[in-house]
């Protein structure tokens, strides 16, 4: 639906109009449409509009079955002067039978597509007098002796109520030089055009005008829409500029529908997303680690590939490197009381393995000077150990040694993974771990609730709207 603002209070009468109008247009069009599949409800509800609607469609009365309703309108007319046993009623008896079987035969209906009515007919006809004989029923029924015994008044009385209608609701519809059936909805649809025509020409010019940069199809294309109220065929599309039209003139609200539109479009989109972007990078990172590219990352061997370096830094190494300072300077002076405790524990536990301990333990004061002993233990070992951390980071020549300790150690490590055997799991290990992750969580990623994730980030946005309302 297109995206346009809604119109100037001074505009919106003229927009109204504009929309009523092709609320009209378009309920023409979708009665011209259904006419004819609808003419026989209109026959019986609503004769009066056959008469005017028929003409414009090209539908005039179908000339062999009119005949037959008129044969039994003579027929009716001849009973009631002369009685059912006349000659005059056997002979036009004789008439209406050879009419039927015609009927039967010619099938008028089928022009029409009505061939369905016909058969409806004959059925009836068949129930009504109890033979499986389509021909010989109507010739039974159309007899002085079965109307004599049956009664005249009961059985017209049916033909005209069962039968009758069924035959009325056939026509005949004119065709063209075109080989398309006549009709003449265009005279009615042609002043709408125009005027929609007229429209959209003054709405390009206006837009052009308040666009110096728009060409002329750019300035169409604004009112893309509109293009559906000109064109003579698929009229039914008429229903998007209408639509469109009504919720501009504020006389229909289509947000809640356009919401939950976008959201249908949105959510499927970010699945279906979602799940490519994320089996490909799994995807690019198996590759990385069948070619070997994440190992020699990890171990940056610059000799086996080229790098691209963007700031002349180690990464890893300056990561590694702000940790260490970061744990010594701010983790451990805030755990050095546990640490205190966790050490005093294990130096008790110590003392109570040894046997001459448990014998002087015994003795007055050895249990409090021991616990003394452990305590200035466990705290001096932990001052220690943090001082020689401090120092070894402060101090440039323990920084040297430290890196080249670090530098040793990665070298070494990754000496041995280099090794084929290790390397070669160590990358068949990855990629199958890589695999279950995407046979396991993208898929449960894929079913995530898409909805609540969009609700979820539509309230993010109207946070700053509501803060906004706030400080006004």
């Amino acid at each position: 639906m297109a995206n346009r603002k809604l119109p100037k209070k001074q505009n919106l009468y003229f927009e109204r109009l504009m929309a009523t109008i092709a609320t009209l247009n378009l309920f023409l069009v979708l009665f011209d449409l259904s006419y004819v599949p609808w003419r026989d409800f209109y026959l019986r509800k609503l004769p009066e509009i056959t008469k005017i609607y028929d003409p414009i469609k090209g539908i005039e009365q179908h000339r062999e079955t009119q005949n037959y309703l008129n044969q039994i309108n003579l027929l009716q007319a001849q009973v009631s002067q002369t009685g059912i046993t006349s000659p005059e009623v056997k002979t036009q008896l004789q008439e209406i039978s050879r009419l039927s079987n015609e009927m039967i035969e010619g099938n008028p209906f089928a022009a029409a597509g009505k061939s369905g009515t016909l058969e409806r007919i004959k059925k009836r006809m068949r129930d009504r007098i109890g033979n499986d004989s389509a021909k010989q029923s109507f010739a039974t029924f159309w007899s002085q002796p079965y109307l004599s015994q049956k009664g005249w008044i009961q059985e017209i009385t049916f033909f005209n109520q069962k039968i009758s209608p069924l035959i009325a609701t056939n026509y005949y519809r004119q065709i063209g030089e075109n080989n398309e059936f006549i009709n003449y909805f265009w005279l009615i649809d042609l002043p709408f055009v125009c005027l929609f025509g007229l429209e959209l020409l003054g709405r390009v010019i206006y837009i052009r005008g308040s666009h110096p940069g728009f060409s002329w199809l750019n300035a169409i294309l604004w009112r893309w829409y509109d293009l559906f109220l000109l064109i003579p065929f698929w009229c039914w599309l008429r229903i998007i500029p209408v639509t469109i039209r009504l919720d501009h003139a504020r006389l229909l609200n289509l947000q809640p529908i356009n919401k939950q539109i976008h959201q249908v479009v949105v959510a499927n989109f970010a699945e279906e997303l979602t799940e490519i972007v994320v089996i490909r990078v799994i995807n690019q990172i198996q590759g990385s680690i069948q070619k070997g590219e994440i190992t020699r990352w990890l171990l940056q061997n610059d000799k086996l590939r080229p790098y691209i370096d963007l700031n002349d830094i180690n990464e890893v190494e300056a990561i590694a490197g702000l940790l260490v300072q970061t744990i010594v300077d701010q983790v451990l002076p805030k755990i050095q009381p546990e640490l205190v405790a966790l050490l005093q524990h294990n130096i008790n536990s110590a003392f109570h393995q040894v046997p001459i301990y448990k014998n002087l333990q015994s003795l007055p004061g050895v249990g409090q000077a021991q616990t003394q002993i452990s305590e200035q233990i466990a705290t001096q070992i932990t001052t220690n150990l943090y001082n020689v951390l401090v120092s070894a980071i402060k101090d440039p020549i323990g920084a040297k040694l430290s890196s080249q300790l670090a530098h040793s150690f990665t070298q070494a490590l990754g000496n041995e993974i280099q090794q084929k055997h290790v390397l070669s799991e160590i990358q068949s290990l990855l990629v199958d771990f890589l695999e279950e992750v995407k046979l396991n969580y993208v898929q449960r990623l894929s079913q995530e609730d898409i909805d609540q994730i969009i609700e979820q980030t539509r309230q993010l946005k109207s946070i700053p709207n509501s803060i906004v309302r706030s400080r006004e």
